[in-house]
């Protein structure tokens, strides 16, 4: 028996322009970096937190954390080139842990200002209102305000041609908030009010969104 078609709003005729790896690598510095960080769509938005041999912590925003795989549970978090210093990669690094905190709606601008630079003995979250707090002996510091905070410890990391630094982690500790954690397991990013970003400065609100299942073959997927 033929699948039934699912009847989607006919979109408006729209030119589509071709881009080359040439014309990419053309552009102007920044245009590129706006275009290229673009590419991939919405990121998830999140604050790391680390701690330096002497104590000092530091804060900055990341948009490249990713899911690695369940059992265990890995999470994946890129880095920019180590060529100039890079403070938390090298407190990570020295203590071989960090955390990774949602960042608030509300909050967008302050996780946005972390990624001034700062001088080295200078923390972020002194200077960009957040709050460091410490539990359960973890050595990296959390932030208070986040809706829902992972505490990681380096596994490992893979050295990419262009420089970057790929590290996996892996989860020992989440905090959320109750309301932020559905009967199934699935987080309900609306209630936590967490942002996401798309390239590199723009912030978005989450909307509720259309759940589907686990796809089956033969069962077109049907909106819960």
């Amino acid at each position: 028996m033929p699948l039934p078609f699912i009847l989607l709003p006919t979109p408006r005729s729209h030119s589509m322009r071709h881009l080359t790896a040439a014309d990419i690598q053309a552009f102007d510095k920044l245009y590129r970096l706006n275009l290229v960080n673009g590419l991939p769509g919405f990121k998830p938005a999140n604050l790391v937190g680390t701690a330096a041999p002497d104590g000092a912590t530091n804060l900055a925003v990341f948009s490249s954390a990713l899911h690695l795989g369940s059992d265990p549970a890995l999470l994946g978090l890129v880095t920019r080139p180590t060529t100039v210093p890079r403070h938390t990669y090298a407190n990570l690094k020295a203590s071989g842990c960090y955390t990774l905190n949602h960042v608030p709606e509300a909050l967008a601008a302050q996780a946005h200002y972390t990624s001034a630079n700062f001088p080295d003995n200078v923390s972020e979250f002194d200077e960009c209102g957040f709050t460091a707090v410490y539990r359960d002996n973890f050595p990296a510091p959390y932030v208070a305000e986040s809706p829902l905070s992972i505490g990681l410890r380096l596994l490992e990391e893979h050295h990419i041609s262009n420089g970057t630094v790929l590290l996996v982690g892996t989860v020992e500790h989440v905090y959320l908030r109750e309301d932020g954690l559905r009967d199934d397991g699935t987080l309900d990013l609306v209630a936590l009010g967490s942002a996401s970003i798309s390239g590199l400065d723009g912030y978005h609100a989450v909307l509720p969104p259309v759940r589907f299942g686990y796809a089956r073959v033969g069962q077109p997927p049907v909106a819960q």
